[in-house]
């Protein structure tokens, strides 16, 4: 992470996006019925932001401590390029993602909430925590969405990175014509 470098800098470099999922795409909150299924509520603020940012350019990614079929479904609803799913070291799948992607630690941005997200958080060109993170994670975010996590979060920053490299108001344009 390059500390001299302003938001809009940093935002305007990025190439690849890479959310965790609990407490960032979903609220946090794990609901378990009682035959083991999870169950995980999604925005679609989030995915249409994540559909947009997608055309403009910039991969996709999730790199997960948990391994939930529902987030598996979610990963193919939204056409997400990378799915690091229970992951125990962040770092190593970070490192593993990044050659895959073809991308610099520079041209990564991250969004997480939780102390297990900074060793990608401290790593990258763009870390970004939600509202509710904890607070560690929330002095090494470059930037703290105003949006929840699970409430359009991901848009919120999906919006910023292309705002920063002049997409947004053409993709935004499209529903106006």
């Amino acid at each position: 992470m390059n500390p001299s470098l302003n938001l809009q800098q940093r935002a305007e470099r990025i190439k690849l996006l890479i959310m965790d999922v609990d407490g960032v795409l979903t609220d946090g909150r794990i609901y378990i019925r009682d035959n083991g299924e999870e169950i995980k509520a999604f925005h679609t603020l989030d995915g249409h932001g994540l559909k947009m940012l997608q055309n403009s350019g910039v991969q996709t990614a999730i790199i997960t401590g948990r391994d939930a079929p529902s987030v598996g479904v979610r990963v193919k609803q939204l056409g997400i390029g990378h799915y690091y799913k229970g992951i125990h070291d962040k770092k190593a799948a970070y490192a593993e993602l990044r050659q895959a992607a073809g991308v610099e630690e520079y041209e990564c941005a991250f969004i997480g909430d939780d102390v297990v997200d900074l060793p990608v958080m401290i790593r990258c060109g763009l870390p970004v925590a939600v509202p509710e993170a904890h607070d560690l994670t929330l002095q090494h975010a470059a930037y703290i969405t105003r949006r929840s996590a699970g409430q359009g979060a991901v848009r919120e920053l999906c919006e910023l990175i292309m705002r920063s490299q002049g997409t947004l108001q053409t993709a935004l344009n499209e529903y106006l014509k």
